[in-house]
């Protein structure tokens, strides 16, 4: 088996001609600029951009194609350089079964099969060209229409207080929304990792996915997944979300829960941290209180029962959050050592001390292994990096 750094959820915030996509995200998130971050920058091997049902995407990546700048693989997905893109759609659930709104990802292996489901949905949703479009119809339609399509869905951020799964859309089970046999792995979401979420004994089934949502650019791979596959490919995804022959995700890297913006339970007025059963802000009175993600977790925590295995989950704090990683010693390090990956996974110490400044080299190591000290976040604003008083 080989190994592939993978990120499944970025998204497209404007189409070349500048028209919008995701209405949140930066004007430079283009398909193009999206593709060259990703590998280029980060270093990525698999990438899922999953705006792919718009109608200008679908065209730009027809030109991509027709240029030769995309290919497409015989077992599914699209090759960009040695970056394998699997296109995909994220969409929003409010049927009469859901508590609350409810995004889920939808990943196609071909192009035109992506064409089929976007004619598709374009029956269903008001608006085509954005994303995250409320779909009316009920979940386990969707969930048929994507399997037919040989796709593979995904509950996205699943904790996430709003337009998530366990954030509002059910009340104790996925059970009340979806067929759970249609589900081929969850994705957690950046403010729980894998020992909060595997006390679901219901999620004891899925394969936990670690993936960035990136709004821009520079988010791009901030939570990721390492996965064994024989290659780089739709088919060999699908297998590996399955743990197929050997063929399994090895290694998830995530921020630590504290960093998330919805780790602890705040008032949304003025963000002071609150108790779980406070009926007003302690501070400023405010009735509207944000149920922290570590709190929602321990309401649908199961029976003590015997977990499956999972791979390690790294609490890997990405570059941008190192204290005094700015712009110049960021290129430098790129310079030094290619992408991203390779700062994070192959340099060594000693070769990061050569091209940065030692406190800076120090935080990166510490970074990487998971070791910084967080404050936690909450009610929509990250958490931050403890600095150190070590004196180097």
């Amino acid at each position: 088996m080989d190994e592939y750094y993978v990120d499944l959820h970025i998204h497209i915030g404007r189409t070349k001609t500048g028209r919008a996509v995701k209405i949140t995200g930066s004007r430079s998130l283009t398909l193009s600029n999206a593709l060259t971050t990703a590998r280029e920058r980060k270093g990525l091997d698999m990438i899922g951009i999953i705006d792919c049902h718009s109608p200008e995407v679908i065209e730009e990546i027809m030109e991509l194609l027709e240029t030769g700048q995309l290919a497409e693989k015989p077992d599914g997905g699209l090759q960009y350089g040695d970056m394998t893109f699997i296109p995909g759609s994220e969409i929003e659930i409010n049927d009469a079964h859901c508590n609350g709104p409810i995004h889920v990802l939808a990943y196609l292996p071909t192009i035109e099969r992506m064409k089929t489901f976007s004619a598709w949905m374009s029956g269903h949703v008001k608006n085509i060209h954005l994303s995250s479009q409320r779909i009316y119809t009920n979940a386990t339609t969707l969930q048929k229409a994507v399997k037919s399509l040989g796709g593979l869905f995904i509950p996205a951020h699943v904790f996430t207080p709003f337009k998530s799964m366990y954030g509002k859309g059910v009340k104790q089970s996925l059970n009340e929304v979806f067929d759970s046999d249609l589900i081929d792995a969850v994705e957690l979401g950046l403010s729980s990792d894998t020992q909060m979420a595997e006390s679901i004994t219901e999620l004891s089934r899925y394969t936990f996915l670690t993936n960035s949502d990136a709004h821009s650019l520079g988010k791009i791979a901030r939570e990721y997944q390492k996965i064994e596959m024989q290659a780089s490919s739709f088919s060999e995804l699908e297998k590996a979300l399955k743990m197929k022959g050997g063929r399994k995700v090895a290694a998830n890297y995530g921020l630590n829960p504290l960093l998330g913006k919805y780790h602890k339970t705040v008032c949304a007025n003025c963000l002071t941290g609150q108790d779980i059963n406070a009926a007003a802000c302690s501070h400023c009175g405010s009735s509207k209180i944000i149920k922290g993600v570590s709190e929602r977790i321990k309401e649908l925590g199961g029976d003590d029962i015997e977990r499956p295995e999972r791979p390690p989950y790294i609490h890997q704090v990405p570059l941008e959050f190192i204290p005094g990683l700015g712009p110049k010693l960021m290129n430098r390090l790129l310079d030094a050592f290619g992408t991203e990956m390779s700062i994070l996974h192959k340099a060594e110490y000693s070769e990061l001390l050569k091209v940065v400044p030692e406190k800076v080299a120090y935080y990166i190591d510490l970074a990487r292994s998971g070791k910084l000290q967080i404050e936690a976040g909450g009610g929509g604003k990250y958490g931050k990096v403890k600095v150190s008083d070590k004196t180097l």
